[in-house]
């Protein structure tokens, strides 16, 4: 029988790749060429793991992460510098966590409370370090930190958590380069995803019109606007997007062209194509959370459960 008949289905080999890149007891890998322990990846893919049944791994990895948070209630990136995104991401794992795991909500509070301390009088969001952003991240980012806070406000009914949130939601609302898909897809996708997250349906239905534009036939999308290569963590943003939309048709496209670049590992390299310049030589943890993420809103729109 044929190789491709008999291969397990994209979402089992993308739970099998993180199983086999998770550093035991502790979280997931940066990527394939950096094999440490990423604490802003495991933080956002607690949820995705609660949400695929694998509660025991999303326990380990909460319980982890709670065992290196800083005293100041921020936690490290990987270089060992608090970062605010980073911490806003492991929030997202501690809200899920909350009630289930011992300490997240302790924790939980702790990195909420430093969270309100990187709020600028003018409504942007600080953070103690930019080094690992490169040249292709702006601090546009920051508006994917505003639902995991404004989610422990309304988890642990503190309203000054959800209060700063939005706060800082409307500075960033009214930047002219927040909504255009000007940048990286994958960077471009996290505002999109935040906006929906925050109820700013419109203002996200508008910069995926910018996208929408861009989708080629065959259903991918280029990492910018005008290069070849794609990212591919940014197709499957894009398609959580589309989902949460209602645009099933645009995010079904989307899908189907990720599933034919997946690897064999069920992993994702960073980008493909001709020039492709997004860590295109590694399989990276984070496009296989958010593949996962968009599988199952696909699953869901299709009356299927994971």
């Amino acid at each position: 029988m044929l190789f491709w008949k008999t291969r397990k289905p994209g979402h089992e080999r993308a739970l099998a790749w993180f199983k086999a890149n998770m550093v035991p007891g502790q979280g997931i890998i940066v990527h394939t060429k950096q094999p440490v322990p990423y604490p802003e990846v495991t933080g956002y893919f607690i949820p995705t793991l609660y949400n695929w049944g694998e509660t025991e791994l999303a326990r380990t990895c909460a319980r982890w992460l709670m065992s290196i948070q800083l005293p100041d209630g921020a936690f490290p990136a990987p270089d060992g510098v608090p970062y605010t995104f980073d911490t806003a991401q492991i929030m997202r794992g501690l809200c899920a966590a909350l009630g289930d795991v011992e300490g997240a909500e302790a924790s939980l509070r702790r990195a909420s409370d430093w969270m309100l301390t990187q709020v600028a009088e003018d409504g942007r969001l600080k953070t103690p370090s930019t080094a690992l952003w490169t040249d292709i991240a702006s601090d546009l980012i920051h508006t994917y930190a505003l639902p995991p806070l404004a989610e422990a406000g309304r988890l642990l009914g503190v309203k000054a958590y959800t209060d700063a949130a939005l706060f800082v939601l409307e500075h960033y609302k009214r930047r002219e380069d927040l909504v255009p898909f000007n940048r990286l897809s994958h960077f471009h996708a996290y505002a999109m995803e935040a906006l929906c997250e925050m109820g700013e349906m419109e203002l996200a239905a508008r910069g995926m019109a910018d996208v929408e534009r861009c989708q080629r036939r065959d259903g991918s999308i280029p990492a910018y606007p005008d290069v070849e290569w794609v990212c591919s963590t940014g197709m499957a943003q894009y398609a959580i997007v589309w989902y949460t939309l209602g645009r099933k048709d645009l995010a079904d496209k989307a899908m189907q062209y990720l599933e034919t670049i997946q690897n064999p590992s069920g992993g994702f390299n960073g980008s493909y194509g001709k020039g492709a310049q997004y860590i295109a030589g590694a399989e990276i943890s984070w496009g296989v959370k958010y593949f996962l993420d968009a599988h199952l809103l696909k699953m869901r729109t299709e009356g299927k459960h994971a």
